[in-house]
């Protein structure tokens, strides 16, 4: 089944050509089926790199998906065109009375500044809060699930040595749990970060459950007991070359980053990377979308409303 977005889009004729089944609203409108409905608060400033990269994951389950993509109203995009933003993307008060079946929260470069400092910080708390009661389950990427374990369970980040950037093993800590089905004991995430968190930290709450880890990079999915959040503290959705970007972006600015880990062949900055975790990343989305969203919310999403009053 597809994927139901705007064909303006760029991200449409991206994903066609990959032979990701996205639909436009016109056809879509013309079916009787009810599509989940996913909202994409957008965080990052490479907007519509990321919003290609989580649309080719949400595209490719045997579920229709509407997407609405949200941006922050009290920050303003450098990078990406007004004209792109006025098009496609929504701000709070567009969305805050409707109800979705899922959420996903992007990361944002922006975690070596305190949360407080962050100028969309306030926003950010109002749309988390009013998730946990208009959304039934919300994923949250990177520096948004830093943000969130700040705010829902005064998890605090630390800020690492270094920046952690490159491609990790971690060991899934329960192979039973939905959202970890179909994995292999050992997944590939990729991570690019400054900051972390403590799994001492996570466990003093009991509602929380450590589901991937890594010796090098440390936790990195964590689920709430009730399914209604998830945390990944990777990238799984990231592309073959958006650690190589990054990398050059930094080179280019004289931060003299440290090369990605398990990344380039040979350690050679002109190799072509090998693409080790698209697989990893499409089971996670497509276990999310069925266990957590599809099975799970009501049919009429208004019903929700009574649900978590």
């Amino acid at each position: 089944m597809p994927i139901k977005i705007q064909s303006e889009l760029p991200a449409f004729k991206t994903l066609e050509a990959e032979n990701i089944f996205v639909m436009s609203n016109e056809r879509a409108e013309s079916q009787n089926i009810r599509p989940l409905k996913i909202v994409i608060l957008n965080l990052m400033p490479t907007k519509i790199e990321t919003e290609t990269q989580l649309l080719r994951l949400l595209g490719n389950t045997p579920l229709q998906v509407d997407v609405e993509l949200l941006q922050m109203a009290t920050h303003i995009s450098k990078n990406t065109s007004k004209e792109h933003l006025t098009k496609f993307y929504k701000t709070f008060d567009d969305i805050k009375d409707q109800y979705f079946d899922g959420m996903i929260i992007t990361g944002a470069p922006v975690e070596q500044l305190p949360f407080e400092e962050v100028d969309y910080w306030d926003e950010l708390c109002e749309i988390m809060d009013w998730s946990c009661k208009n959304v039934y389950s919300t994923m949250h990427i990177c520096w948004g699930a830093q943000a969130a374990m700040y705010h829902h369970y005064g998890v605090p980040k630390y800020t690492l040595p270094e920046k952690l950037s490159g491609i990790y093993v971690h060991r899934v800590m329960n192979i039973f749990h939905p959202l970890m089905r179909g994995f292999d004991d050992k997944i590939l995430i990729p991570h690019s970060r400054y900051t972390g968190i403590h799994r001492s930290d996570i466990r003093q709450h009991q509602e929380l459950e450590i589901l991937a880890s890594s010796n090098l990079a440390g936790v990195a999915v964590v689920a709430n007991k009730n399914g209604r959040q998830f945390f990944i503290f990777g990238h799984a959705e990231y592309d073959r070359n958006t650690l190589a970007n990054e990398y050059l972006r930094d080179r280019n600015r004289g931060i003299k980053p440290n090369l990605p880990y398990n990344y380039f062949p040979g350690n050679d900055p002109a190799a072509f990377p090998a693409l080790t975790w698209r697989s990893y990343a499409t089971i996670l989305y497509s276990n999310w979308l069925n266990y957590y969203v599809y099975q799970q919310t009501p049919y009429n999403l208004d019903d929700m409303k009574s649900m978590y009053q």
